[in-house]
């Protein structure tokens, strides 16, 4: 469901990494970015100040080359030989992409973080200070990305990306993107789901089977196998290496084949809340696609919270209270299609999954929207490329705007 009117352009994102590029914004500063493919082998030697003050937290800027923000801190952790909740960071930033991020670490032995080189991962700008980095102390991120095998011709490019740009500025549905939704197998939120109602048993089990097309053929196989026989040890040695979280719990049921949650509780803590908050975020796009079915789309209705002017939707959990008029009945609509009461956002036998609940604005205004260059695309033949940069603050998603331009 788009929301501009302007026809899209066709073209695939992502289609090369170098194509993505994320740069953390903070209050104090903008990281820099300058890695790209060509400078894979490039290492500069990182010089670490003294720390007069004696201050316990060490601020790098983080660039990394399609890994996660979590597998880019475990490199970091492991070379260092300590765990890697001695290392924080502000945001999450996509995978499939080329990224600058602020990370902290807690008290390191600054001789042997020195040494610390790696093909995908580079630090620098090493600065003290004496308050931890914690999810959220961020501003935004500046985008800039690449939309390759346009088959439009280069006007028509133009003319299209510029009528979308002029409509997104007026404000486009603040929907969570589908990373949030766990990639490529998009189950996050319906692994979520069946936390909420209860059935642990069947949320892992989703979580380790769910396949998709676009996996490779041996863990879809994996996944299959596990799911017919339920052998836990047979699917540690079919289940590849790379998959660490999966192989993790599958360690667990191996020994004790019934205790789901300790094997869920394998995954990192940051990581098992996700599930739910996905699920929550799902809800919330739900909400505002069926304002905008109803009619009422991004404007303000009866029963709404403002800021702003801006109108509010519920990311549901167990204090939410519904909206008054209109927009609660909305929710309430959504929330009973689901077959979910607020109260079951309280997981009593995971406590740690459980979520209050909060609001979040229901419209997205991109900053800074700009079409950088169209040219001609070097890996496609007879196709142009377009780069197109803009900024959005934090807990938005890049890919709502280029959905937008894309079509």
């Amino acid at each position: 469901m788009h929301y501009t009117k302007t026809k899209g352009i066709g073209g695939r994102i992502k289609e090369r990494i170098k194509d993505f590029k994320v740069i953390e914004i903070t209050e104090e500063k903008e990281c820099k970015l300058w890695l790209n493919e060509e400078s894979l082998e490039r290492h500069e030697e990182l010089i670490i100040p003294e720390n007069e003050d004696k201050s316990k937290f060490l601020y790098l800027e983080m660039q990394k080359f399609n890994l996660d923000v979590n597998e880019s801190i475990r490199r970091i952790a492991r070379f260092n030989g300590v765990s890697k909740k001695r290392i924080t960071y502000a945001g999450v930033k996509d995978k499939r992409a080329i990224t600058s991020q602020r990370i902290c670490f807690f008290m390191p032995e600054t001789k042997r973080l020195k040494e610390f080189k790696s093909k995908f991962v580079k630090l620098s700008s090493p600065e003290w200070k004496r308050e931890k980095l914690r999810i959220g102390m961020l501003k935004g991120n500046k985008f800039e990305i690449t939309i390759r095998q346009i088959e439009l011709d280069e006007k028509e490019t133009e003319k299209r990306i510029n009528s979308c740009l002029k409509e997104i500025k007026k404000g486009i549905p603040n929907y969570f993107g589908e990373q949030r939704f766990g990639g490529i197998r998009n189950i996050s939120h319906l692994v979520g789901k069946e936390f909420i109602k209860g059935n642990i048993q069947q949320g892992v089990m989703l979580y380790l089977t769910a396949t998709n097309e676009k996996e490779e053929e041996d863990i879809r196989n994996a996944r299959t196998e596990l799911e017919k026989t339920k052998d836990y040890g047979k699917a540690l040695k079919d289940f590849p290496l790379k998959f660490r979280y999966e192989r993790a719990m599958l360690n667990h049921l191996n020994t004790e084949p019934e205790d789901f949650i300790g094997a869920f509780r394998t995954l990192p803590k940051s990581l098992r809340y996700m599930f739910v908050h996905a699920y929550q975020s799902f809800l919330f796009n739900e909400i505002i696609k069926e304002r905008i079915k109803q009619g009422i789309g991004l404007k303000k209705t009866k029963g709404d919270e403002l800021i702003n002017e801006i109108p509010l939707a519920p990311l549901l959990g167990f204090q939410s209270k519904f909206s008054e008029g209109k927009a609660g009945e909305i929710e309430k609509k959504i929330l009973e299609k689901e077959g979910i009461e607020l109260k079951q956002f309280y997981v009593k036998e995971m406590k740690e999954m459980s979520s209050k609940g909060a609001k979040k604005e229901i419209v997205l205004f991109p900053e800074n929207l700009k079409l950088e260059e169209i040219e001609k695309d070097e890996f496609n033949e007879g196709k142009l490329k377009a780069r197109i940069s803009f900024y959005l603050t934090k807990g938005n998603y890049a890919t709502v705007v280029l959905k937008e331009i894309i079509k």
